[in-house]
């Protein structure tokens, strides 16, 4: 691993390289046309999940000074939850802005000093979180949402995501 500028940071960069896989992992084999098969139910469908993972890794580029934004930007911008009705762009489009946004973001990750993770900003009004906080809990919610696309794998017949 590269030399970070905070401490805090080596096991969340751990965590993002190893989730950086599993994104394409739990993706492999997916077909366009499963992306937005919720098995009639309320549950949140593959391409909006995968959709939210890339929004959010922008968002938090963006929280350490980026000004990229992803391809679906629209349907996803200030925690938009899942829109009934509306086409989602294909896997291939957020794989590509996966690719794009995640050597930017581990850059911004491994450089950032102490002072700005202790810094803090407001999620939403009367909620305020530290930098530090934020990518903790990012790292988390990338876990859990890729653990929901490998549910999804196994309910729409596809084998189970590899790891390696």
């Amino acid at each position: 691993m590269e030399k970070v500028k905070s401490n805090r940071m080596i096991s969340l960069i751990d965590l993002y390289d190893m989730q950086s896989t599993f994104f394409n992992n739990v993706l492999y084999g997916i077909s366009d046309n499963d992306r937005h098969n919720r098995l009639n139910t309320p549950a949140n469908h593959i391409a909006w999940l995968t959709g939210s993972m890339v929004e959010q890794r922008f968002d938090l580029a963006r929280v350490f000074g980026s000004d990229l934004k992803q391809t679906a930007d629209d349907f996803f911008r200030d925690n938009k939850g899942i829109q009934n009705d509306v086409i989602y762009p294909s896997l291939d489009v957020f794989r590509e802005d996966w690719k794009k946004i995640t050597p930017v973001l581990k850059d911004l990750l491994v450089n950032v000093a102490d002072e700005k993770l202790d810094s803090t900003i407001e999620m939403m009004p009367g909620y305020s979180m530290t930098l530090y906080d934020i990518s903790y809990f990012s790292s988390y919610r990338e876990a859990n949402c890729i653990g929901q696309i490998a549910l999804w794998r196994r309910l729409l017949g596809y084998e189970p995501m590899k790891y390696m």
